[in-house]
């Protein structure tokens, strides 16, 4: 049976995930869990040696030089120890992303067409996580960090967790279970990995088979359909696709969810269900836990956030929302999207302040 080939994103990781990622993370799986096992003091630097080949092997040497060259730019930016300068050098280095010359020299270094978007994704999350990487030494090196060799291990793990975490998993709480040695049981792990597979499976088949059956994407890309259906069915349409969202992104979240449980680590909650969501706020908090605290740590609060004037909440929410869409690409339906999740989460949160007044709480 034929599939909706219009979902990019569904199509190019399950393309790719057969081909080469699920056999390079159960190789990390394997190596984390045996030197977990026989050498826990050496674990971060297998996991570093097997990381940085497991990127050579699937970017090529050229895709992981540029990989390499960005978490080096931003590791030495870093020592500075200066949140306003990480900021400076994280924004210029995913700027790079979207300068033609530089895309153009990106096809000319890489190679093959299909290792570009792998790149792109990778730079992307590489400067998520050094962001919330830099700035948490930036705060934390002097009080948790005197040990040379335990921060080393720590940086080394945390490059290997940002290379296949797909929510951000902080600094600080890598570095308290680096700190703290936990008890290794082989039979737990398996039967976390066991159950995790099994919900895994369960979320891909139902993906594979809306996307079989619905040819949702299919649909929002020709217009004529959309002109011709009732309101109810547009409802139903949007409902469909978000539900789909939702499902994709357990099954890509699931996955390096589930190593970092193994490596013995607490990743972000998984997405809740959009079905049981009625507000944006709700949303922003629920879907993606680990992108919600990073904006809340690095950006919202660091502005002013709910503690600062009115015109203060705006700005620091504008500017959080404004960072999201030039993060997922910058093109100009994303800064809509940004000032329409912008204007829901202002608005909800205006009704809530009335609605919390005395007088009107007697009214109602």
């Amino acid at each position: 049976m034929s599939q909706d080939p219009m979902d990019f994103e569904w199509s190019y990781w399950i393309e790719w995930g057969r081909e080469r990622i699920l056999w390079l993370l159960a190789g990390h799986l394997l190596v984390s869990q045996v030197s977990r096992l026989l050498v826990e003091k050496y674990k971060p630097w297998c996991l570093m040696v097997y990381g940085m080949a497991a990127c050579w092997l699937l970017l090529g040497i050229k895709g992981f030089a540029v990989i390499l060259l960005h978490a080096t730019i931003s590791f030495a930016v870093a020592q500075f120890q200066l949140s306003l300068l990480t900021w400076l050098c994280s924004l210029i280095l995913l700027s790079t992303l979207r300068v033609p010359a530089v895309e153009e020299a990106k096809k000319l270094l890489c190679g093959p067409k299909s290792v570009i978007p792998m790149l792109a994704i990778g730079i992307h999350w590489q400067a998520k996580m050094r962001d919330c990487d830099a700035l948490a030494i930036g705060i934390h090196c002097q009080a948790k960090m005197r040990d040379c060799d335990t921060s080393t291990k720590a940086l080394l793990n945390f490059w290997v967790e940002a290379g296949h975490s797909s929510s951000s998993h902080g600094f600080e709480g890598l570095l308290c279970k680096l700190l703290k040695q936990e008890a290794f049981s082989l039979k737990t792990n398996l039967s976390i990995l066991i159950v995790g597979i099994i919900r895994i499976f369960f979320w891909w088949f139902l993906a594979e088979l809306m996307i079989h059956l619905m040819y949702i994407h299919a649909l929002y890309s020709s217009a004529p359909p959309l002109e011709a259906a009732s309101y109810w069915a547009l409802g139903g349409l949007a409902l469909a696709q978000v539900l789909f969202f939702y499902v994709k992104y357990l099954v890509l979240y699931g996955v390096p969810a589930l190593l970092l449980q193994m490596d013995g680590l607490k990743p972000p909650a998984l997405p809740c269900c959009v079905s049981l969501m009625h507000s944006f706020t709700k949303m922003w908090r629920s879907f993606d836990v680990g992108l919600h605290r990073f904006l809340v740590r690095y950006i919202y609060v660091p502005m002013g956030g709910s503690q600062s004037s009115l015109l203060g909440t705006l700005f620091s929410t504008a500017l959080t929302f404004a960072f999201v869409s030039y993060w997922h690409g910058g093109q100009s339906y994303l800064w809509y999207w940004g000032a329409l999740n912008w204007l829901g989460v202002i608005v909800e949160n205006g009704v809530k302040r009335i609605l919390s007044v005395s007088v009107i709480q007697d009214l109602i």
